[in-house]
Order: C-alpha cells, then structure tokens, then sequence
C-alpha cells in the first residue's frame, strides 16, 4: 500500500482531473437508469401473483386498468371524453354503459345489479384498460395524459395513478433530500473539525463517489424510488467516517514529517487499512438486505454496498488529492472545533459503570416489548392497540394526492376500496363459470363479480357484448372476471376474503388465479415477515464473523453484537410506546443497516481498549483510556449520520422515506449513547472472559521479560 499512497500523492493532479472527467459517463448513467416506483414488482417472480400479472401481460395484452368516477356529467358530454380517453398512447379500452349499449338507450335495460355498481346518484363508474403494465413508463404517461383530459368532474383511481403520484413526489423531493443532507453535514462538520474549508472537501469527495455509485446503476437497469431517495444520503452518512479518519491521520502525520506529501502518504495508508475493516461490517450489513426474498432488499443492498466501496476508494484517492492541492487555502481556515472535552465525562462513566448496567437492566424488557410488535407476525398492535406496521402502499402518500382522493372518491360513491382479478380456463363451461362466480358473490365483503356474462345477464348471449370487450375477458386460453370488494387492500379483512376466493377457484379450476393488488399485498406480507428473520440472521452472523477475524475472539464477536443489538431494540422499540405505524420495510432494514453501520463504534473503541490493555494497563485504566480515545470520534461520526438523515425524515411527505430516515437517524443516536454508556460497563465486567478468549490483549513477550527480571 505504500507504493499505491505515494503514487496517489505523485499523482493527485491527475486523480482530480480524472474524477471530474468520470462524472460525465456518471451523469449519462444515472440519467439513463429507469426508476421502478412499484415496490409490489420486487415480489418474486415464481409466486403465483406474479404468474398471473405475467399472463395479463402477455396473453390479454394488459396488466393495468383504472377506475374512473364521474360526476356530474351528462352521457353526451361523457361520450367526448371517452372518445378522446380512447386516443391516448396505451389505452386499450374504456369499459362504461355507453361501451355496452347505446346511450340513447336506457340504463334499466342492463342488469339490475349491474346498474347499481355503474352508477350511483350523480356518479358513474368507468373502466380504463392498458395494453401495458401497471407500472410500466407507458402506463403512467397515459395516466398523466388522461387526467388532462378527464378534468375536475372526474377521478382516476388506481395504482397506476399512484404509482405516478408516487413518482412525481420522488423526483420532486429526492434533491431536497440530497440537499438538506449536505447542509445539515456541514454545520456539523464545521463544528466539530479544526477547519472551516476542509468540511467542503469531504463533502465533494463523498459528492463524486455517490455520483459514481448512481451511474453505475445503469448496469442494473433500474432501481426502485425507495433507492434512489435513499442511496445519497445512506451513502453520505455512512461513508463520512472514512474522510474524518484520513484528515486525523493527515493532521497527526505532519508532526512526524517535515514533508506534508510525506506525511499524506503515510495517512493515505492507515487510512485504507482502518476503514477496510470499518466498511466491511457496514458493507456487510447491507449484503444481508441481499438475502430477502421481496427483492426491494437485492436493490437497495446491491446499490448501497457498491456505493461503500466506491466511497472508500474515493477517500484514499480524491480527498487527498483535494487536501494536497489546497493545502495552503485549508490552513488559512483553521479554527478551534467546537466540541466539549469528553476527558471527565469517560472517567466518570467507566468510575460508575453500574449506571450502564442499570440502564440496561430497565430498558432491555420494555425494549424488547416494543420491537416485537414490528418484527413479529404474532405482535402486530402498537401499546394503543393501533396496527404497528403498514403494507398498503398508498398509506405512505399525502391525503392530498389526485389518485388518494379518487381512491377516496370511489369508496365514497360506490363503497369499493379493492378490485380483484380472477383467471381461469376459457374451456371451463358457461354455466360452471357462473356457478363459481355466484359462489364468490356471496362472501363476505364482495359487492359485486363482474364477468362478460353479468354484463348482458343470463338471459343474453355472449353475442350481444362487442367483439373489444369480448377480447378484455378472454383470450382464447383464460378468461378473466373482475371480484369488486368493500375491504382495503392490506386489510385483514381483505385478506381472509383472498383466502376464501382463492380456495373457491381452485376448487373450479386447479390452475385458476387470483391477482391484483390486495392479493399481491397479502404475499408480500406473507414474504417480508419471513424476510425479517432471514435479514437479521444473515447480518448478526455476518458482522460476528468480520469481528471474529478483526479480533480473533470468541467472546467479542458476541458482546459487541449484543450491544448494538441491544440499542436497535431500544430505537425499534420507540415507535410501539409512541403509537407509530412504521412501513412494513422499516422493521426488515432498519435493524440490519444499524448494525453494520453503528456496530464500528463498538469496534473503534473496543480497538483502543485493546491496545491499553496489551501495554499492561488494568482493566479500569485501560477502559477509561479507550472511552477517552474514542468517544470524540463516536460524537462526531454519530452526529454526522444523525444530520444526514434527520432532516430528511422531517421534510419527506412520503411516509417510507420519511420514517425510514426517522429510525435511522435515532438509530444512530441510540447506537452512540448504548456504546458510550454501556460498552465500556461491558469491556470491564467480561475483562477476564475477553483476555483469556482473544488474541493480542496481553504482551506475553513482556510478562516472561519480568519473570526472568525477577529471577
């Protein structure tokens, strides 16, 4: 690594005008990666679900549609809008009274309940079919075009007009997002550092490698909006520390070299070889994201891990060379930090160690309560009996929304929250269809089973309906039917209803389907509550291993993972006692990207506690000493995180990002104050255990020194 940090040194001029060059095909990348804003697409593909959007997409033509309610409107005036509805890209078909009959015929003609469930009072209901996905890019610019021409007396509903809500409200906040970060960091920063300017210096390094990072998504495609809200500031706050270490480094070097390139050369080093092991338990963390089945996790853990790495090489590449090239503009800035002396405060904790364990014996209890109710299927409920978490994607959105009003709209006008999609053999017989959907009628929460037949009636052949909306309900191999439901998607109630549907069909047809959104949601429930056990095992194993070789101990890999365990409870378990409904992603990621990324400060002071110890400190002195060491650069690194994703949590109207950024800044915070208060309780009651399980803890060489000494 000397070789490679002097020639960095040697080559600084050259690493700048190359990392300003690399932005350009950053840039292009970025811009050329889709961004997918239907989270339910990360479901895996083998589920039945997913099967069935697949033969909508591929067999129908289709894969969307929307409900619109119209209001006010004469049938004449209702004819020209579905005329010009018609003439939008990617509109199929638009299903109304008028797309059945002729409008100057009467209502009462059609079925009775049909009638019932196409108008209500001065409403009436229509169906927009797409001949693309629900989410695909063609689907939400028909949306926004549709709503151009529907106006004030109509309302799109949907989750492709959510999607697009979504989307509009991602793109809008995410460079707030990016924003608010940097500021909030470098208020920090210029607090806390000895120079005014250098704070800008590792902001625009960290800026180049999150850059890099965002345009080398283009080789995966596309990236879910939760990613691309949160990649930036995940990255920044997690990738901060490297930059501080490599300028403590830098500035401890100068008193041992004449030359400050020398001295760079020499920081440059350490620093690749402290933050290696620090980056790899935080990339670690993210690595375990990988292992969810809702692939949502493989996104966002693929980007943000490769965005670690990146930021590393960044550190020991470009920020150096920013620091050498302006050197002399850095030391005209200096300043005194403002930051308290932590001297008295470590002697105090490590002198009343019980005050941690004490804390610890109260909290863990409560703790633990807590964060059950958002990590497991049995406790679901908030301390006020509230449901912990959420899985209905519109939830996270602004009541102000146009499709949340029309969703709003259509339960309001027709008391349906939900529409199910049903697809079974087109050989299965007329009757035997109507059978089954009578069957289906009648359970509990059903309003009404629309399918080609209850279009006409049962005494009208299939004949009667145009050849168009014959082509929507079948295919040639299935034939679909809507299930119109009162229950919200997400909804216990929904899903019990699911369950009952699906058993109905399967008794008519083995290979029959039920899709659409509420039943989506259910496996998705069904698949994240598994997830969470799976992500949480992978991560603590992971970081156990990485602190068993950093170590070389039994018994640390074991205590640190228990402290920051310890404080993830502590911040999972805050929302249960405030009455707080996380998204179901939270309890799945949180938990996993607060261990890999506060488990350092563990690591950092635990570190100094064993180079104490290894010089013949005891273990009072040697505790006190590493709480000393270390503390400062725990306050810095905690708050740094802390900044980058507190205001962001505070400005999000999407409730995901918002809460999300929310649990990880207090994460963070929690993290900071259970490894001050409590570690060091913990490195001095297990001392014993700790040096006669780990390697390098005692100098041997020095202790047989003294023994002959004494002989």
């Amino acid at each position: 690594m000397n070789k490679m940090s002097r020639a960095i040194v040697k080559g600084r001029i050259l690493i700048l005008i190359l990392a300003v060059l690399l932005l350009i095909p950053a840039a292009i990348g970025y811009i050329k990666t889709r961004t997918n804003y239907d989270v339910l697409t990360y479901l895996p593909k083998d589920i039945e679900t997913m099967k069935g959007q697949d033969i909508l997409a591929n067999d129908f033509g289709t894969g969307a549609f929307s409900l619109v309610v119209v209001e006010n409107m004469k049938d004449k005036d209702i004819v020209k809008m579905v005329d010009q509805m018609e003439t939008v890209d990617h509109v199929k078909k638009v299903v109304w009274y008028g797309s059945l009959m002729d409008i100057t015929v009467p209502e009462e003609l059609l079925p009775e309940d049909l009638q019932e469930e196409i108008s209500s009072g001065d409403a009436k209901l229509m169906a927009v079919i797409y001949d693309t996905t629900l989410s695909a890019d063609e689907t939400m610019n028909a949306v926004e075009e549709l709503r151009g021409i529907i106006g004030k007396n109509a309302f799109l509903s949907g989750m492709s007009a959510v999607v697009v809500d979504t989307k509009n409200l991602s793109d809008k906040e995410v460079p707030v997002y990016v924003g608010l970060a940097v500021l909030l960091c470098f208020v920090v920063l210029t607090l806390t550092m000895d120079s005014f300017l250098i704070p800008v210096f590792f902001l625009l390094s960290i800026g180049f490698a999150v850059v890099y990072n965002l345009g080398s998504n283009f080789i995966q495609g596309e990236i879910s909006y939760v990613t691309k809200a949160l990649a930036a500031v995940l990255q920044l706050a997690v990738t901060m520390d490297y930059s501080i270490f490599l300028w403590h480094s830098y500035c401890a070097e100068q008193k041992n070299y004449d030359n400050h390139l020398d001295a760079m050369a020499v920081a440059i080093s350490e620093t690749f070889s402290s933050v290696v092991g620090s980056s790899t338990t935080t990339v670690a963390g993210f690595i375990a994201l990988m292992f969810m089945s809702f692939t949502l996790g493989l996104d966002l853990g693929v980007v943000m891990a490769k965005g670690v790495v990146i930021g590393v090489i960044s550190c020991v590449t470009i920020l150096p060379s920013m620091i050498l090239v302006f050197d002399k503009a850095i030391k005209k800035t200096t300043h005194k930090p403002i930051i308290p002396d932590f001297g008295i405060i470590s002697k105090f904790i490590v002198k009343n160690f019980w005050i941690g364990l004490v804390l610890f014996a109260i909290l863990i209890v409560p703790a633990f309560i807590g964060q059950r109710a958002y990590t497991s299927t049995k406790y679901t409920k908030t301390r006020s009996g509230k449901d912990a978490v959420y899985y209905n994607l519109d939830s996270s959105l602004p009541e102000d929304l146009a499709s949340i009003q029309a969703n709003k709209k259509l339960q309001e006008k027709f008391n349906m929250n939900s529409t199910h999609m049903v697809l079974v053999s087109s050989d299965m017989e007329v009757k035997t269809v109507k059978s089954m959907m009578d069957e289906i009628s009648e359970v509990k929460g059903v309003k009404k089973v629309l399918g080609m037949d209850s279009l006409v009636g049962p005494a009208m052949p299939r004949d009667m309906i145009p050849q168009d909306i014959q082509d929507i309900f079948d295919d040639g191999e299935y034939q679909m039917f809507l299930v119109m439901s009162e229950y919200k998607v997400a909804s216990d109630e929904v899903n019990a209803q699911c369950d009952t549907i699906n058993d109905i069909v399967k008794s008519y047809d083995e290979d029959g389907m039920l899709i659409g959104e509420a039943p989506c949601t259910k496996d998705l429930i069904n698949i994240t509550n598994s997830d969470f056990n799976t992500v949480n095992s992978v991560s603590i194993l992971l970081v156990a291993i990485i602190i068993i070789f950093v170590f070389k101990s039994i018994s640390l890999p074991i205590l640190l993972v228990a402290v920051i365990e310890f404080a993830i409870f502590i911040n999972m378990g805050i929302p249960y006692y405030t009455n707080t409904t996380l998204p179901f992603i939270a309890s799945i990621v949180i938990g996993t990207i607060q261990l890999g990324s506060t488990v350092d400060y563990a690591i950092l002071m635990t570190n100094k506690y064993k180079s104490h110890r290894f010089v013949g400190e005891d273990k009072v002195t040697a505790v006190t000493n590493a709480l000393k060491d270390s503390i400062s650069s725990i306050f810095v690194s905690a708050m740094t995180f802390f900044a980058a994703t507190f205001g962001v949590g505070l400005y999000s109207d999407i409730d995901m990002i918002s809460s999300l950024c929310i649990l990880l800044a207090r994460g963070a915070i929690v993290s900071m104050f259970v490894v001050i208060l409590l570690l060091p309780a913990v490195l001095r009651v297990f001392d014993p255990i700790i040096i006669h399980t780990s390697l390098g803890f005692r100098d041997k060489t020095k202790k047989e020194h003294k023994a002959q000494m004494s002989n």
